[in-house]
This record gives C-alpha cells, structure tokens and sequence, in this order.
C-alpha cells in the first residue's frame, strides 16, 4: 500500500490539472492512467478532429478570395494528424507529470473503499481526498444488425489512414457536424442520417447554416430520419432507412456519450455505476473526501470545462487540508458557477458556430423575460475576411437586468469572437457599460456595435 495526500484516476487533461493544482499546493499526488497520458482529447477527439479539419478549411476560406487558387494533398492532411497525436506515444506527456513530482501509477484505477483506489495489484490509499476524472465513453445505439458490422466511433473517426469512398453518419451533433464535413473534403462521399436537426443544443440559426454548408460540399444531410437496421454487404454496410438501402464503406455511430462511470467501484462507496457523479460546485461528490470532475459529472461535457472543474476542485482540496475557508458562493474562488450558464463551445465546421451561455429558448424556459437580437455579420472587417461572406450573430439579453445571457456567433473565423462573449455573459457587464468597448476597425468584431446598435433601435 502507497499512501499519498490525493489519488487523481484518470490523466487526461482534466486529471492532469486536478493532479497539478494540488500538488502546486504542496500535497503529496498519484495520477492513474490506464490508456494515455493526455487522455481522449489528445489522441481521438479534439486534437486530432481539428487537425482533420484545419487544412480543408484553410483551403476553402484561401478560395474565397479573388486571384486565389490552392488544392491540398489529404495524405499530408493524416501526416499533420498523426504529427499531433505524436502517434499515440504518451511518452512526453508522462515525462511532463513525473518533473512535477506527480507520480504517474499505469492500470485501470477502481475505487475499493473510502479514500483506497486498486491499480492491478497496487493499492493506494488517499490521506484527504479521491478525485474521479475519468471521463465518458461513446453510446451505442440500439439499433438491429449494428452489433454485426464495423462501425466507427469518434476515435476511429479521427484516427482513420485515409477516407473511406462511401461514409455513412448517424447523428447529427458536433461529432457528427465536424467529421461528416472533414470526410467530405478529404474525399469521401458522406450521408448524414439526423432524428430531429443539427446542432440542436445551440441557436437553430447554427443548424441551419451548417446543413447549408453540408449540402453545398455535396453531402447527403437527411433531416428527421433514423436509422432503421444494419446489416453487412459484402465488405460494405448496408443501411436500411424506411424503404431505402444505402450501401457504405464505414459507419460513424456519433450517438452522444455518457459517464464512464460503470468500472470505477462506485457501488463500494455506495455510489450507482454508470451513472453521472453528482457533485456540488467545488467538486465534491461523496463526505469530504471524494471528489470528481470533467465528463463523468455528466456537467457541461467540453474539455476546457472539465479543466475549469479541476483547477477549481483542485484548489477547494488545498483549502480545506489546510483549514482556509471555501468559497462556494456563486463566482468565488471554489465554485464552478460556469457550469450552469455560462458554458462556451466552438463547433469547428465551416461556417464555425461559437456559441456560450442560454439560447433565447433556454432563457425563456428558465424563467427570464428575453429580447433576442439577431441579424447578418456584414461589418468591413467580415467584407474584407472574405468575398461573400456570410454570417449571424444573435444576442440574448435579459432585459430585468440588460446584461447579456447568450450569444451566437455562426460564420467564417468567427471563433475568436467567443471569447469577448463569454468574458461580457461571466462578468453580466450591462449593456450601458458594454457600449463603451469599442471594436477595432476593420475586424469581425465591428459586429457587436451592430448588435448594440439593433437593440437600442
């Protein structure tokens, strides 16, 4: 038995930042890991999806422009991915938790009991705390014949050697959107298969635009249509929507994820495998020593949220092993109060839809009296961005308090603007006070005085 101040089970980069924050602090860490240091993000999900996605944008957006002609060869596209991923060797990242003086333990890591965590035949006992971060795995529709062909999930997705010629998708959130786009542009064909719209946690101005976008680059986008049965044709997959069968060489399940809470000995700290762990804003889920954080909360599932989680769960530990106050009031230092109304995502398609906080219908459902601006991003700094170009941003601002509590950016290059927004939703500046910061000419931003400008009208 090894004790340490704190065990962290799960080295993504959410573990990795619950792990680096205690031990900033002076407390004694060990960081399981039983795939990759860097976790989901780094090998089969953010990194490798934008790195997919990046060349093919670029290209397209170089084309927009007058007197501008650029192809790009997909094998570099894979080669830059593969770059990224440093092949799935952790080796740098390991490196990175042993200087700190973390100590990195290989192996599943399960709960056995209050404060003790088994990695194979090592046990671990924690003197203050146990942090979950282990994060979620895909969901598997159950859909006849599928359990009888290949399918991909996003880390077959973005870890593929090259785009199959035919690629079938069934779902339509930000998995589906992005890699449904990147296989397009790399070469395959692509048919989207969608129960209800695209994008439907977002403004239905950014679905809308992105199955636009879709169509356009010659994807087959099938609104409100499920996927009926699976079944193998030959080396194909055969898909049986209503009366129709479409062949396909791959078939990418973007079904949502769910807690990967099911292995971790949850039931023997009389918790329920499977389930999201509930925890209150500090991170704490069960007495005052188990904590946990990022995607098997089941709260705002996004890597920079989970990091924000951590730092914030990571830091609440410190305070309370060294008796020094929390702050769990709304905004304090202890509280991931983000996680309830101010949560950012950019969804990398093109156009990018970057969008932080409650859509207009999200605002009403929760009770607040709302006015919703929406209007073109037709600003000089968009005109010069590219020929054609074509955008929306909407606002929502409560109008008890005229501050902002939601706000949609859909276009070209417009995920550098989220930033802005989530800092004006964050800090609830009043709008009396947000016409004061002046955007710079000439840039996509000029496109806040507009909103300004439309709600004053």
């Amino acid at each position: 038995m090894s004790d340490y101040d704190v065990v962290v089970i799960g080295a993504g980069p959410v573990g990795e930042n619950a792990a680096d924050y205690a031990h900033r602090a002076g407390l004694s860490v060990a960081l399981v890991e039983a795939e990759r240091v860097g976790g989901e993000c780094s090998y089969w999900a953010c990194i490798p999806s934008k790195a997919l996605l990046r060349t093919p944008k670029a290209v397209a957006e170089a084309r927009r422009l007058p007197g501008v002609t650029a192809e790009f060869d997909p094998k570099e596209v894979f080669a830059r991915r593969d770059y990224f991923t440093s092949r799935g060797d952790d080796s740098s990242q390991a490196e990175w938790v042993s200087s700190t003086g973390i100590t990195l333990v290989r192996g599943w890591g399960r709960l056995i009991g209050e404060r003790t965590v088994q990695v194979g035949d090592e046990v671990l006992r924690a003197r203050h705390a146990v942090v979950l971060a282990t994060g979620s795995v895909p969901v598997r529709p159950p859909i006849p014949g599928v359990d009888q062909v290949r399918t991909w999930g996003s880390r077959e997705a973005t870890s593929a050697e090259a785009a199959p010629p035919r690629l079938g998708v069934l779902g339509g959130g930000v998995v589906g959107c992005e890699m449904a786009q990147a296989y397009a542009r790399l070469g395959s064909q692509v048919t989207m298969l969608v129960r209800a719209t695209l994008l439907p946690s977002v403004e239905p101005v950014g679905g809308e635009r992105v199955a636009e976008a879709l169509r356009a680059e010659g994807v087959d986008v099938r609104l409100g249509t499920g996927l009926d049965a699976v079944a193998p044709a030959g080396d194909a997959i055969a898909l049986t929507v209503g009366d129709e069968t479409i062949e396909v060489d791959e078939l990418l399940l973007a079904t949502g994820r769910k807690p990967n809470s099911a292995d971790i000995g949850l039931d023997t700290v009389g918790l329920s495998p499977g389930s999201a762990v509930e925890i209150d804003d500090s991170g704490l889920a069960l007495g005052d020593w188990l904590y946990a954080v990022g995607d098997v909360t089941g709260r705002a599932p996004l890597t920079h949220m989970g990091k924000y989680q951590a730092r914030i769960a990571g830091a609440a530990i410190a305070a309370r092993v060294a008796g020094h106050p929390v702050d769990s009031s709304p905004w304090g230092e202890h509280a991931a109060t983000a996680d309830h109304v101010a949560v950012p995502q950019v969804v990398f398609t093109d156009p990018e839809v970057a969008h932080v906080g409650r859509t207009a219908a999200q605002a009403r459902e929760a009770g607040l009296s709302v006015r919703e601006v929406s209007l073109d991003i037709a600003v000089a700094g968009s005109s010069l961005q590219a020929d054609g170009y074509s955008g929306k941003a909407v606002m929502v601002v409560d109008t008890a308090r005229e501050v902002l509590v939601g706000v949609t950016f859909v276009g070209q290059d417009v995920a550098e603007l989220l930033h802005s927004a989530t800092v004006a939703v964050v800090g609830e500046v009043p709008l009396a006070r947000l016409w004061h910061a002046v955007p710079s000419f000439p840039t996509i931003s000029e496109v806040w005085l507009r909103l300004l400008e439309a709600y004053r009208s």
